[in-house]
């Protein structure tokens, strides 16, 4: 079974910057789309970017545009989301996945970003 694994997450100041990696354990991801996702205390899980599988188009919610950037290494089955100038309303668990999310694609455990104001 295919597994992702997230990390790069902590605490940081608003106005701050964070990279965060996704590593899948098969090379079989850099055949799909990719989305970062986040989910927010009590709130949905919402997809925030995404990555076609040669990563040359790249697409972003509103509430990241222009700050946060997608990239992928397919050598090395990696995704990357380099977030910069941090709110405090982008606290969450941050997760990757294929995007669409295939329903036989499990969700790693996520990586938790914190933004104190």
């Amino acid at each position: 079974q295919v597994q992702l694994v997230e990390s790069g997450g902590g605490l940081v100041q608003a106005g701050g910057s964070l990279r965060l990696s996704c590593v899948a354990s098969e090379s079989i991801f850099n055949i799909y789309s990719m989305g970062w996702y986040r989910q927010a205390p009590g709130k949905q899980r919402e997809l925030v970017a995404t990555i076609t599988p040669g990563g040359h188009s790249t697409n972003y919610a509103d509430s990241v545009k222009g700050r946060f950037t997608i990239s992928r290494d397919n050598a090395k089955n990696t995704v990357y989301l380099q977030m910069s100038s941090l709110k405090p309303e982008d606290t969450a668990v941050y997760y990757c996945n294929s995007a669409p999310r295939i329903r036989s694609h499990n969700w790693g455990q996520g990586t938790q970003v914190t933004v104190s104001s």
